[in-house]
């Protein structure tokens, strides 16, 4: 997800958003933390559930004694007994109190390993059928000359082979801002595109935001835009056909990775065929443009007290 883990809204950077007063409870969702945590974490979890019985029912077997290890099964034995006509008092002679200790015992236990295995096979499932869009996002996105003006870009390619249809895209600035009270809050405006959206999404796209009057990136620079730690936080929603799904992706892009009077490397030639190749291997590259227009005065701006 590029920078996430580094950004305020999404990550834990040095000027994080800190909640209070919001009950955490781990357990309570331990089954959406497994499932959308790491592999590492699944297996370590697991581990410890499966070892940490294997324990329990050695520790209840020894605690029975050395002479209690009667073979599994022998509680359910009596109870066939009883059925066939056996009289309680030849199923009674036949048991001993810790014969029947330890045939509870190991039913208990082939139950409980029954259940690991329903609920780890469950969660396994559920973790492969986790659909993630597979998205590149551009390292940077930058500010460059346009026709009417300037221009925000940032790039997108679908890594997949297949198609995405009827993808949509939506971006958003985030920035520290003073209110009509002199208070900071933190803002998010609407940073509208050119193309919102495209009917096939196959190879690489670049969004274009026009820096208008109405933009609210009119009047800003590098500096400001640092100042008010802002943020371009950008997603994208799609139907992957050869899933047949629904996929979402997110990126951000901090105001330290916000190239400003570049433009990225041209990544699709012509070849003598006729045919188009796009080259992946450019596709974060950017290249310092000139940029003639005259620096506008930066908007206020306060970072949070």
């Amino acid at each position: 997800m590029g920078d996430l883990a580094q950004t305020r809204v999404f990550g834990h950077s040095d000027h994080a958003v800190v909640v209070v007063g919001l009950r955490k409870r781990p357990l309570a969702d331990l089954y959406h933390r497994l499932v959308t945590g790491s592999w590492t974490r699944l297996c370590l979890v697991y581990a410890l559930v499966y070892f940490g019985t294997e324990l329990l029912f050695e520790a209840a077997h020894l605690a029975l004694g050395p002479g209690a290890a009667a073979p599994r099964g022998t509680t359910l034995g009596a109870l066939v007994a009883l059925a066939r006509g056996v009289s309680l008092a030849e199923v009674r002679a036949t048991l001993q109190p810790r014969a029947i200790l330890t045939g509870a015992l190991g039913g208990l236990e082939e139950f409980v390993r029954w259940l690991e295995l329903v609920i780890g096979a469950g969660i396994v499932l559920a973790k492969f059928a986790l659909l993630r869009a597979r998205v590149l996002w551009s390292e940077v996105a930058v500010v460059s000359p346009h026709p009417q003006g300037r221009a925000l870009l940032f790039r997108m390619a679908n890594e997949r082979s297949g198609h995405v249809v009827d993808a949509k895209v939506s971006a958003m600035l985030v920035r520290n801002e003073v209110d009509e009270d002199g208070a900071p809050i933190r803002r998010a405006h609407d940073l509208p595109l050119v193309r919102n959206g495209t009917a096939l999404f196959a190879h690489a796209w670049t969004a274009v935001h026009v820096i208008d009057r109405e933009s609210p990136l009119a009047r800003e620079s590098a500096e400001s835009l640092a100042a008010a730690e802002a943020e371009v936080i950008v997603t994208l929603t799609g139907f992957d056909e050869g899933l047949t799904r629904t996929i979402h992706a997110r990126n951000a892009w901090p105001a330290k990775r916000i190239r400003w009077n570049a433009r990225f490397e041209e990544i699709v030639t012509v070849l003598p065929g006729g045919a188009r190749q796009v080259d992946y291997r450019r596709f974060h590259e950017v290249v310092p443009v000139e940029d003639s227009r005259p620096e506008r005065t930066p908007r206020r701006s306060a970072r949070p007290g």
